[in-house]
């Protein structure tokens, strides 16, 4: 059982490793931290038997998700350390956007794997935020239809986003 554990941790390694490492490059700006990052997300996947016996798409999404945890996790307990006199307040506050554009990473890639007729009612009603009618005239389909796809693609895009790893 470990002997096949090992050997696919160094599979997993093979085909991950470099992706994962320019992906958490890319979230810490450093390349010592990102390869930190990435044995840690490989560790963690060794401790998941379940994770790597998973299929490729689950594997990769779970290991991207991890790592991006753990980025957030590093860069929360580095901000918590950090003390602020009172008497030197910063100037201006800076809002960190950090987890709105990973969670919005997150959701376009899951949008990419719905179907073209899910992913487009999704995109009119949600994000064009157009009423039922307006969707079914722009698609050409009657309003019924409208509604029993936002239906079944919101449960399907539930379901690509539990694969990726993420849970609500």
């Amino acid at each position: 059982m470990v002997a096949n554990r090992t050997e696919l941790l160094r599979e997993l390694h093979g085909e991950h490793a470099a992706q994962l490492s320019a992906f958490a490059l890319r979230l810490t700006g450093d390349r010592a931290r990102a390869e930190d990052i990435v044995q840690e997300t490989l560790f963690r996947a060794w401790q998941s038997p379940i994770v790597l016996e998973a299929p490729e798409a689950a594997r990769r999404a779970w290991l991207y998700t991890v790592a991006r945890h753990l980025v957030i996790d590093e860069w929360r307990s580095s901000r918590s350390r950090r003390e602020l006199s009172a008497a030197d307040p910063p100037d201006t506050p800076i809002a960190d956007e950090t987890e709105a554009a990973l969670e919005s990473w997150v959701v376009a890639e899951a949008l990419r794997r719905l179907s073209k007729e899910h992913r487009d009612v999704l995109l009119e009603t949600y994000y064009q935020g157009r009423s039922v009618a307006d969707v079914a005239a722009r698609l050409g389909v009657p309003s019924g239809t409208v509604k029993s796809r936002t239906h079944y693609a919101l449960k399907a895009l539930r379901l690509v986003l539990e694969e990726m790893g993420v849970t609500s």
